[in-house]
């Protein structure tokens, strides 16, 4: 596993949190997930040979959310 911090923007509330997590959550070998909103950041733990770091980052951006 590996942690990878990705810089969001638009995320303003917990529905936005709810829903990045959730999405991020769903992707094979994801560890764990956490959203800062004041930082404007997602972490995640995964498995990059499971979920790249571009997987990820698309279903952020599926959500309606812009990676910065």
């Amino acid at each position: 596993m590996i942690k990878s911090i990705i810089k969001v923007g638009g995320m303003s509330c917990e529905h936005c949190v709810k829903a990045v997590t959730r999405a991020v959550s769903a992707l094979p070998g994801i560890g764990g997930v956490a959203v800062d909103l004041k930082a404007g950041t997602v972490t995640a733990e995964h498995d990059p040979t499971q979920s790249s770091l571009d997987k990820i980052k698309a279903a952020i951006e599926e959500q309606g959310y812009d990676i910065v």
